[in-house]
Formats: C-alpha cells, structure tokens, sequence
C-alpha cells in the first residue's frame, strides 16, 4: 500500500482523537452550567430511553426518505446542531466571566451558532462538515457523558455495538438509511477526503468508487462517552494536566488508547472497501482500555456505582 493510501485514515485517526480530547475540555464547562441530559447519572433506565429515541428517530429517517420529503430531516437536522452549539459556546463563554458578560455571552452564543448553522446550509464542503461535526460531536459526547456514569455507559455502549452489527451486516438497514441521508450533506458523518480537490458539495453518491472515507458522527461519539464518563465519575486516581485540555485521568487515558486499538482494527477491514460496522470495534475497544486503565490505576471498574 502506498503512502498516500494511508493519509485518509490518519485524519480519520485525528478527527477521532480531537472529538475525545475537545470532548473532555468541555466536560467542566458544561458541569459547571449543569446542561446534563439526565438528572440521575446513575438510573440505567435512562439507557433504554436513549436506546428507544435511537430506534424511533430511525424509523422516522426511514419514512422521510420513503415520503421523500427529506427537507423535513434537513431542517430538524440542522436546527439541533444550532440548538447543540449554543450549548457548547455559551458554556465555553461563561469559563471568563471577567470578560463576558452573561447578556453578552447570550449573544454571542447566538450569532455564532447561527452563523456556523446558516454556514452549513449554504456551504456544506467537506471542512465545514468536519469542523462542526466534531464540535457537535464532542458537545454531545460531554453532555450525555457528565450525565452518566461508569454503569449506565458501559451497558448503552454494549447494547448499541449489538444493535449497530445487526443493523449493518444483518439487517442492513443502517447502510441504506446511511446512502438515503448522504446527499443532504450534513454533519451526521465525518468525510475524508482521498485526495486534497476533492469537493464534497458535488460528490456523486451513486457510483461504486467513492472518492472519500465516510464515519458516521455517532462512531466518534460514542466511545467518546465512556472517556468522558470515566474522567468525571472515576476520582481517586493520578491526573494529568493537558494543555488547553485540562486534567485526565488513567482510566480515562485507558479508555482513549482502547477506542484507538478498536479503530486499528476496524480499519483493516474497512480498508477492504466493504461498509463495515464501527462500534463493534470502536465501543470494544474503549471498553476494554478502560478497564485496563482502571486496573493500572487501582481504581473501581464501577465507579462507585455500586
């Protein structure tokens, strides 16, 4: 394999690593302002809640597409990520407060979220898609992370690696939704380019030979919970100070280098052209190097849970 073929599953490798680490910088942020998903990180209800909404939402995609009334899904689409960047920017604001204002944080958030937004609709090349994507991503990662703790993300991440091989190689209903919502070019996934002219605004999706690699936004997400999770909830344990980032701790380092050994081998087999499931590996392996993590560490598997 030539160097060159390796260039596309570097920036994949990078883009997967700067979601986790933006993720864990505005973990303290996002706290601080109390903008968690759930009241109770420990109720693992909330995990069937959140696995149902994924099923629901899914089937909604699908009728969309069938109604072929995808403006619909364009629009909510697009009003969330509004909606999930004014969470992210007004909590990073409101970290200087000797400088900004709350009115003034308010309205920054708002033109910027807008401006990104409205960025989006009118220009969605591949850079803008990226660059938004992986603050929404890492914004979404946090939030839902700070919401729950060790148990409860373990069990979501085991239940969606299942969910996400039937849907794929058994069903294989998540590689049609994924060809049926490409086109509207949003940031529910993450592009890498093949090559440096490649312009995402005029791909055509129907051809055999693609001229990018294409993530979906919730393989970053997800193992990106359990590092997040294990950051906040694990204590007790060595920390270490990340410029621009804030402190890490073992178990979530652990969690990090095991969601990049799932990444290795996933992409051996996504490097054979074929669409492949990424949680399997990806939720497999930040599982795994957290509990590795928090061995080394000394520190509960559960967290305190129990």
């Amino acid at each position: 394999m030539k160097l060159d073929k390796y260039i596309p599953v570097i920036g994949m490798a990078l883009m997967l690593l700067l979601v986790q680490l933006i993720a864990i910088a505005l973990s303290k942020p996002l706290e601080v302002n109390n903008f968690k998903a759930f009241e109770d990180p420990n109720d693992t209800g909330n995990v069937f809640v959140w696995v149902a909404i994924i099923i629901i939402f899914t089937a909604f995609i699908f009728l969309i597409i069938k109604l072929n009334k995808k403006w619909i899904l364009q629009a909510f689409i697009l009003i969330t990520v509004g909606w999930t960047l004014a969470y992210v920017f007004y909590a990073l604001f409101s970290m200087f407060p000797m400088f900004i204002t709350p009115d003034t944080n308010l309205i920054l958030t708002i033109i910027i979220s807008a401006a990104l937004t409205v960025i989006l609709y009118k220009f969605p090349e591949w850079y803008v898609i990226d660059m938004i994507g992986m603050i929404l991503g890492a914004g979404s990662a946090s939030i839902f992370g700070i919401s729950l703790n060790i148990v409860p993300v373990i069990l979501l991440l085991i239940l969606l690696l299942v969910y996400d091989y039937i849907a794929v190689y058994r069903t294989k209903h998540m590689v049609a939704l994924a060809e049926g919502v490409m086109d509207l070019r949003l940031p529910i996934l993450l592009v890498i380019p093949k090559h440096w002219n490649y312009s995402f605004r005029t791909e055509k999706f129907d051809k055999e030979d693609r001229e990018a690699f294409f993530m979906g936004l919730g393989d970053a997400v997800m193992p990106t919970l359990l590092v997040v999770s294990a950051n906040v909830f694990i204590t007790g344990t060595t920390y270490y100070s990340l410029p621009l980032i804030g402190a890490i701790n073992i178990p979530a380092i652990g969690a990090i280098l095991g969601t990049f050994l799932g990444f290795s081998t996933l992409i051996v087999f996504v490097m054979k052209g074929k669409p492949q499931a990424g949680l399997p590996f990806l939720n497999g392996g930040v599982i795994l190097g957290y509990v590795a993590g928090s061995l080394i560490a000394g520190s509960s598997i559960f967290g305190g849970y129990f």
